[in-house]
């Protein structure tokens, strides 16, 4: 197990990168603790995979280090890292049975058979796959050769970290949640270094202990999933995170209080907010906001049931919004006031929290 750090890590796929645009990883400083759990989050093309790459050894970096425990692997190949990965289709030896699938990196590596045998074994009983052993990994399903894939980067003890690049994208929707599972039960009982990539908010809040949330080639935010959902760093992590995702709204300053659609809300932003320029935007949870005697003027315009709540779509003004209703309060048939809680709603400007 290691602790990884990205030092000012940049990457481009261009070979002479001048303007912003041209790169796909901005500079990067990152720590991994040895033994945590973290997820890459992000869209498509937010730089995910090519981070992991780089980490593993499969790219090298434009401009920055790649530090294992401080030892500086920047130019070490992936052989040489120590690096488990488990890709989006899964990779195993058809031909092979389940067991020998499992004490291929092993043998690789000419460890002794009684010691191939008792961790194949030990390893086989910690992802269910001990009733298979014999199986050729031919007749498996997608979710059983993607067990195997864990079972093969588990199976070594000198692994520095295990990488997931989208592992349970060809999984069947009913199996993804006991795989989820597995995984966040695997790393409790053997704490190796795991780093996920997804652009599912699900996989990662449900797996990871910090999240890292990317967009267009830059990190928004680190946090716990709580952090993520309570205190969103930049409006990206409010709409990505959350379903529905956060309201962002114009606001204007006036008098040293933000008021939207012509009304004062007070805020959790502290400090003196009438100076600010850019672009200013109220940020709040659908969550966080009710109907109240007294507030933001509004229409309802749709309402959806969503299970425990319903998901009440309005208008402030021209300002489109939605609040989450638990089931069996009433809802206003069209004219009503919102409020909303003045410790969850926080101001923005140009996407980020105004601290």
């Amino acid at each position: 197990m290691a602790k990884i750090v990205l030092d000012t890590l940049r990457h481009s796929y261009m070979p002479n990168p001048v303007q912003d645009s041209d790169w796909a990883l901005k500079q990067l400083d990152l720590q991994w603790d040895d033994g945590g759990a973290y997820a890459l989050l992000g869209p498509s093309g937010c730089g995910k995979t090519t981070l992991l790459s780089i980490i593993s050894g499969l790219l090298r970096p434009t401009h920055g280090r790649v530090l294992f425990d401080g030892t500086d692997v920047t130019d070490l190949p992936p052989d040489r890292r120590h690096i488990a990965q488990v890709f989006q289709f899964p990779v195993v030896y058809d031909t092979m049975t389940v067991y020998d699938n499992l004490a291929f990196p092993l043998r690789n590596r000419g460890v002794d058979e009684a010691h191939v045998d008792a961790r194949v074994r030990e390893i086989a009983e910690m992802i269910d796959l001990t009733h298979m052993l014999e199986r050729r990994a031919a007749g498996l399903t997608a979710d059983g050769k993607q067990k195997i894939s864990l079972g093969r980067g588990l199976v070594r003890s000198d692994v520095n970290a295990i990488m997931f690049d989208e592992p349970l994208t060809v999984i069947d929707p009913h199996l993804k949640w006991q795989l989820r599972s597995k995984l966040k039960e695997l790393h409790q009982r053997v704490r190796t270094t795991m780093i996920y990539v997804t652009h599912d908010q699900t996989e990662a809040l449900t797996f990871a202990d910090k999240v890292v949330v990317m967009n267009e080639g830059q990190v928004v935010q680190i946090g716990t999933p709580v952090e993520l959902f309570e205190r969103p760093q930049h409006t990206f992590v409010g709409h990505f995170i959350g379903s529905p995702g956060m309201n962002v709204l114009p606001c204007e300053i006036r008098e040293g209080r933000a008021h939207v659609a012509g009304t004062a809300v007070d805020t959790a932003t502290t400090g003196e907010i009438g100076a600010l320029t850019g672009e200013v935007r109220i940020g709040v949870r659908p969550e966080f906001i009710r109907f109240a005697d007294k507030g933001v003027p509004a229409r309802v315009v749709k309402v959806s049931d969503a299970g425990r709540f319903q998901v009440v779509e309005v208008r402030a003004g021209d300002l489109p919004l939605k609040l989450l209703v638990p089931e069996g309060m009433e809802i206003p048939s069209q004219e009503a006031r919102l409020a909303f809680d003045p410790t969850r709603t926080q101001i923005y400007r140009d996407g980020w929290i105004v601290a």
